[in-house]
């Protein structure tokens, strides 16, 4: 006993290297980590003995908390605002859709009650924020797509426990208080987590802290306290933490680099924590006997009810277009063609067209959240809840290695990979935050327009300059005839307020070419 601490904290931090390595192998051969956490979970079996679903279920809960607090913290609201009606749309009509079409696959697999069906289909509806996001980083898509997948990867988990929960508990509700209930949880939480973030945003931009590292801290801990108080309040704690942290990754504050790599190390550590828990928490003979219904019910899932609740989601948006259309008091757009600025939509909705909705259909990511979802029929003493969870398990271990590896060439084969689209680069050495300043990574691919304009012609705005061309290997500072050729990777450094222009008249001429604008294209 004297040395249990210890002991503990020795086996903590191998399991914590192992998972690290695990990562460094299986981003190399292409396998989603979560495999190996989970196989690290598998193996401790041998040594540990855990059966503690509760502890489980929290320890998974507050894990997804911390990755959607990572999520919102490094997400720009400028580059997903006009696709939040969108992302929304998938979080609720998709989630609803979703769960009706995968029950219908139980039901016809299990036949067992309606209830049971329909708590496994809202198990199975969420996408995981922690694969969406690790997707966005390995697969370059058009600021569009990524910016649907991302909100809706933020938004429907909270939709998802909502229905679990209620799904779990033995007692009935009228529809009208369910929908009551359900509408109060989702608009109080977002509540909470927009005023207590604002304030706090408000706060820090005043104080002096004595130390740098006391701003992650304290914008971490902000977010928690998000979802802590609208978990009390008895509203979503989900949207709470994600809106929270949302406004806070994108509030004007001190030493945001550093926050952004503090929330994203401690996200990982979420991510390896909650897959080895559960890979304890599952019994390995119960697995072999759930591969058949896996696959079946996966296979409704990935094949009809996953694109079904994207088609009726876009639906959806399409008929709230309409119906805008109609309504007497819409703004009109009276801005010439080449204004300086951007026109307007006179229908703020942006959608997807079909192949657009085919790869999201098909990067509809499951994860550590159906897992984590799974525990909470266990703790409420469901019936057959074991086997559910069993179900679960190897319909994600399944499946992820079915779709993970599959993305790069589904996002190749629908022809919606944008490599010419300017993306974020992180230098931690320079005074950038001081400079309200920003560093973009542009590389030409084969069939950009960029390929052959000179650096002048780009006519970036005014606070935005293309410092470094790497060429074949070599780098060197452009002068303003420097002609840009396909496969060079550009280093442009831009203001604060100058980057969305500059990232639109990129794209603009990545398209169109130098006379961009005379065509009338703004990059948007």
């Amino acid at each position: 006993m004297t040395h249990s601490i210890e002991l503990g904290l020795l086996v903590g931090a191998v399991v914590l290297l192992t998972a690290i390595l695990a990562v460094r192998f299986t981003s190399r051969v292409g396998i989603p980590a979560l495999l190996a956490y989970l196989a690290i979970g598998l193996a401790l079996q041998a040594l540990i003995r855990f059966d503690d679903a509760q502890l489980a279920r929290n320890v998974g809960l507050t894990a997804l908390a911390l990755i959607l607090a990572e999520g919102g913290l490094t997400t720009r609201w400028d580059d997903v605002r006009q696709y939040v009606p969108a992302g929304l749309a998938l979080a609720t009509v998709g989630v609803l859709v979703s769960t009706a079409g995968t029950a219908a696959a139980v039901h016809v697999v299990f036949g067992g009650s309606w209830r049971l069906d329909l708590l496994v289909g809202a198990i199975l509806a969420p996408t995981d924020a922690a694969a969406v996001f690790s997707l966005l980083r390995r697969v370059r898509l058009p600021r569009r797509l990524a910016g649907v997948l991302e909100v809706e990867s933020g938004l429907n988990d909270a939709p998802a426990v909502l229905l679990v929960t209620l799904l779990s508990e033995s007692t009935d509700r009228a529809p009208l208080a369910l929908v009551g209930l359900i509408g109060y949880e989702l608009v109080v939480g977002a509540g909470i987590g927009l005023l207590i973030a604002r304030l706090t945003a408000l706060q820090l931009r005043r104080l002096a802290l004595p130390a740098s590292g006391l701003y992650p801290l304290a914008v971490l801990a902000t977010a928690v306290a998000c979802y802590a108080l609208a978990t009390l309040a008895q509203a979503s704690g989900f949207l709470a933490i994600y809106v929270g942290a949302l406004v806070l990754g994108n509030a004007r504050l001190p030493h945001r680099p550093a926050t952004r790599g503090f929330a994203e190390g401690v996200a990982w550590l979420a991510q390896i924590t909650v897959f080895v828990i559960l890979g304890l928490l599952v019994t390995p003979s119960g697995l072999p006997r759930e591969i058949v219904p896996a696959l079946i019910i996966g296979a409704a899932l990935l094949l009809l009810a996953r694109p079904a609740s994207v088609v009726a989601s876009i639906g959806t948006l399409r008929v709230i277009a309409a119906v805008w259309r109609t309504l007497p008091l819409r703004r009109s757009n009276t801005q010439p063609r080449f204004a300086d600025k951007p026109r307007r939509r006179t229908v703020p909705i942006d959608l997807l067209d079909l192949r657009e909705q085919a790869f999201v259909s098909w990067a509809g990511l499951r994860g550590a959240v159906p897992i984590v979802l799974a525990t909470i029929p266990v703790t409420q003493r469901v019936p057959a809840s074991d086997r559910i969870l069993a179900l679960v398990f190897v319909l994600v271990v399944i499946y992820t290695i079915v779709q993970g590896p599959t993305l790069p060439a589904a996002a190749r084969l629908l022809r919606v990979v944008a490599p010419s689209e300017p993306t974020d680069l992180d230098v931690e050495a320079a005074p950038l935050e001081e400079m309200d300043a920003d560093v973009l990574q542009l590389r030409i691919p084969e069939g950009s327009r960029l390929h052959g304009v000179e650096v002048f012609e780009l006519r970036l705005p005014r606070g935005a300059a293309v410092t470094l061309v790497v060429r074949d290997g070599q780098s060197f500072v452009p002068t303003p005839e420097t002609q840009l050729r396909r496969g060079d990777s550009l280093l442009i450094v831009t203001t604060a307020r100058a980057r969305a222009e500059t990232e639109r008249r990129l794209r603009a001429v990545s398209r169109r070419g130098k006379l961009a604008a005379w065509y009338g294209d703004r990059g948007t």
